[in-house]
C-alpha cells in the first residue's frame, strides 16, 4: 500500500486517461518521505497524524522529492523549500502558505444515485467485490465523489475560495452529474449570505445528433440558469469521431449560438485523448483558427492540450501532440499573448509535479505564448481528493534561471503565481476577489472552516482509478465513456 503523504505523487487518473505508473525513483522517494515524516514527527514531539496534517509534513515530502529529482539530473525546476521547514512551521510556511485568492477553474463531483447508474448494478457490485470499502470510508466507492466529500476536500481541506463545477463527456441524456444536482450544490454553498463560491458550466455536445436539439438545449439553459460558460469536448463523439471548433457545420454554428446568447466563454477539453476516439480532434490545431474567427469569444483550453504520452520540453514547431499544438496554433494564426485564448491546468499540473523540468517548460511556454494573464488554475478535483497538495507544490515551484535565460521564459514570481492561482480566473469569470474573500471569510463555510482548522482531518486520499484493472472496471461502469 502506498504511504499517505501530504504531497501525493501517485498513479491516480481522472478517468479520462489510463493511470500512469510512478517511476521507480519516485516510488523510492515516497517511501523515504514516509520514513522521514515519522522520524521528524518524533523529533518535534508531534504525533505522525498531526505532523502530516501540518506544513512540516508537506515540506518534508517536497524536500525529499527535490533530492530524488536532483539525483537523476532533472533540474529544470524545483520546489523551493527551506531545509528547516522539515521541523519548523514558520520556515515551511514561508513558501507553502499563502494569502492568495484561489479560484479553481475545473472541479468535478458526481451524483451517486443519479439516473446514470441505472442498469449498471452488476459492474458496481464487481467494483465492491474487487476493491472492498471505498477509500473515503463509504461503502459505495462512488459516494467519495458526492457533494459532501466535494465540499470537504475542496473548500475545507484546501485554500480554494471559489470553484467552477464542470461536467464529463457522455451521452447528453446520461451524465454522472445532472444540472439539478449542480444547482443544488451551488445553492448549498450559497446559503445564508449568498456567497458565490460555485460557478456552473453547461455541457454541450454539438456533434451529438440531432444538432438542432443541442442548440435548443443551449437556448433553454441560458434562459433558465446563470451559466458561467459552455463546456464541450471536441475529442469525443459517437463512433469515436470528434469535431473541430471551426467546422462550418458543427463548430461555427455552435460558437455563433453562444455569441447570440451572450455567454461567450467556451471551455474545451484539449489534449488527454480518449481511448477509442480519434486523437486528431484532441489536438489544439483548431484553437487559433477559431480564436481568429471569433475574437469576442473566450476560448478556455482545459488541460492546455497536455498529452501524457509526450514529454513537454522547449517549444517544438513540428510537434503533433501536446501543448506545442496549442502554441503553434496561436502563433500561426496571429493570436497574441493575453488575447482571447486561456490555458487551464487541471490534471496537467498534477502530472507535471513528477517531472520538474517538463513542468518548467510547460509553465514557461504557457506564460510566454498564451500570456501571463491567460493561464488559469484548475485541479480536476475531486478525482484527486483535496487540491491542497497541488496548491502547495505550485506555491513552492520555481523555473531554473538557466531555462529562463535560454528560452525567454519569465521568472515565476509570487505575483505571477498569485495571478495564475486566482486573479486571472477572477477576471475571466467576473469575480471580485476582495468582495468574495470578505464574504467567504464570514459565510457558513468560512466560519466552519475556522473551527475545523483547530483539529483538521485531511484524508490525503485520491479517488480516481489507480491501476489498469480499476481503470478497466471504471470504463465498463461508465459504458466505455470517460
Amino acid at each position: 500500500m502506498d504511504p499517505k503523504l501530504p504531497i501525493r505523487i501517485d498513479p491516480t487518473s481522472n478517468g479520462e486517461f489510463a493511470p500512469v505508473a510512478v517511476p521507480h525513483h519516485l516510488v523510492q522517494a515516497n517511501a523515504l518521505a514516509d520514513r522521514r515524516i515519522s522520524r521528524n514527527a518524533g523529533r518535534v514531539g508531534a504525533s505522525r497524524r498531526a505532523f502530516v496534517a501540518g506544513l512540516c509534513g508537506a515540506a518534508t515530502t517536497l524536500l525529499t522529492l527535490n533530492q530524488a529529482f536532483a539525483a537523476i539530473g532533472n533540474a529544470g525546476g524545483r520546489f523551493r523549500v527551506h531545509p528547516e521547514g522539515a521541523f519548523e512551521v514558520a520556515a515551511a510556511a514561508d513558501t507553502l502558505s499563502g494569502t492568495e485568492f484561489v479560484l479553481d477553474s475545473q472541479t468535478h463531483l458526481v451524483e451517486p444515485n443519479g439516473p446514470w447508474r441505472t442498469g449498471a448494478s452488476k459492474e458496481w457490485a464487481r467494483w465492491l467485490l474487487d476493491f472492498g470499502q471505498a477509500k473515503c470510508g463509504e461503502r459505495d466507492p462512488i459516494a467519495c465523489f458526492d457533494a459532501d466529500h466535494f465540499v470537504k476536500e475542496v473548500f475545507f481541506d484546501s485554500d480554494t475560495s471559489v470553484a467552477v463545477l464542470t461536467f464529463v463527456p457522455s451521452d447528453p441524456s446520461d451524465n454522472p452529474l445532472t444540472m439539478a444536482e449542480a444547482l443544488r450544490v451551488q445553492d448549498l454553498l450559497a446559503k445564508l449570505d449568498g456567497t458565490n463560491r460555485l460557478l456552473l458550466h453547461y455541457k454541450v455536445m454539438p456533434n451529438w445528433p440531432p444538432f438542432a436539439a443541442q442548440l435548443a438545449s443551449m437556448d433553454a439553459a441560458a434562459a433558465r440558469w446563470k451559466i458561467a460558460a459552455w463546456k464541450c469536448y471536441t475529442g469525443y463523439g459517437p463512433g469515436g469521431v470528434g469535431w473541430f471548433l471551426d467546422d462550418p457545420k458543427i463548430g461555427v454554428p455552435f460558437l455563433e449560438r453562444a455569441r447570440a446568447l451572450g455567454i461567450k466563454t467556451i471551455c474545451i477539453h484539449k489534449g488527454l485523448p480518449f481511448q477509442g476516439q480519434d486523437a486528431k480532434f484532441a489536438s489544439c490545431e483548431d484553437v487559433g483558427r477559431a480564436a481568429r474567427l471569433f475574437p469576442d469569444i473566450n476560448f478556455v483550453i482545459f488541460h492546455s492540450g497536455f498529452d501524457g504520452g509526450v514529454r513537454e520540453g522547449a517549444y517544438n514547431l513540428r510537434a503533433t501532440r501536446g501543448i506545442d499544438t496549442l502554441t503553434r496554433s496561436l502563433i500561426e494564426h496571429g493570436i497574441a499573448p493575453n488575447s482571447n485564448v486561456y490555458a487551464e491546468l487541471g490534471s496537467t499540473w498534477r502530472m507535471l509535479m513528477r517531472d520538474p523540468t517538463a513542468a518548467a517548460h510547460t509553465i514557461g511556454k504557457l506564460m510566454k505564448y498564451v500570456g501571463e494573464n491567460r493561464v488559469l488554475w484548475g485541479t480536476d478535483s475531486i478525482w484527486y481528493g483535496s487540491p491542497q497538495d497541488q496548491i502547495q507544490a505550485f506555491r513552492a515551484f520555481e523555473i531554473a534561471p538557466e531555462l529562463v535565460e535560454r528560452f525567454g521564459y519569465v521568472t515565476l514570481t509570487a505575483e505571477r503565481k498569485a495571478a495564475i492561482l486566482g486573479l486571472n480566473g477572477a477576471a475571466l469569470w467576473g469575480v471580485d476577489p476582495s468582495t468574495t474573500r470578505r464574504r467567504a471569510d464570514n459565510d457558513w463555510i468560512g466560519r466552519a472552516k475556522r473551527q475545523y482548522a483547530e483539529t483538521p482531518a485531511p484524508g490525503f486520499d485520491t479517488y480516481g482509478p489507480r491501476t489498469a484493472q480499476e481503470f478497466a472496471i471504471f470504463r465498463r461502469m461508465s459504458g466505455g465513456e470517460p
